[in-house]
């Protein structure tokens, strides 16, 4: 099977979020067939909860269309490096690959800091691509936070 991009629904999420206020990360969760089986952006701000990050809503949103606690199978995209809580949920969830455009030496959990998924505790790494659509996501956030300062 031929790899197909989905990222361009994360990067559009992302946009919404920014829009919104939040800080402009987005999520979408592809099943193994190739279809979108939940998209998000950040809410942490319009719902009072830190983990209303884009990748926790799109697998709890997942996990209920599917009535199942695991993901095995999927993909999620995502605009930026899943900081240490949301790897955590990846690997939680056995979401089989994880795609991600931008990083985040700050706060990222993937290939910088806590680096969950090589962790000996950690259960189990997804597929890990990265880059993919880094450009247009670090724009993103970049003309996010220029526009707060």
């Amino acid at each position: 099977m031929a790899f197909r991009s989905f990222m361009e629904i994360a990067l559009a999420e992302a946009r919404a979020a920014g829009e919104r206020g939040e800080v402009p990360v987005g999520a979408a969760l592809i099943s193994p067939r190739g279809k979108v089986v939940a998209r998000a952006g950040n809410r942490t701000r319009e719902l009072s909860d830190p983990t209303a990050h884009a990748e926790i809503l799109a697998i709890r949103a997942g996990c209920a269309a599917l009535g199942s606690e695991r993901l095995p199978g999927h993909v999620l995209y995502v605009t930026l490096e899943p900081c240490p809580m949301c790897a955590h949920a990846i690997s939680a969830a056995r979401i089989a690959r994880l795609v991600y455009g931008a990083e985040d030496p700050k706060s990222g959990g993937v290939a910088a800091g806590a680096r969950v998924f090589s962790h000996p505790q950690c259960h189990h790494a997804p597929e890990v691509v990265d880059g993919i659509g880094a450009p247009e996501a670090a724009r993103i956030l970049r003309d996010f936070f220029a526009g707060r300062r």
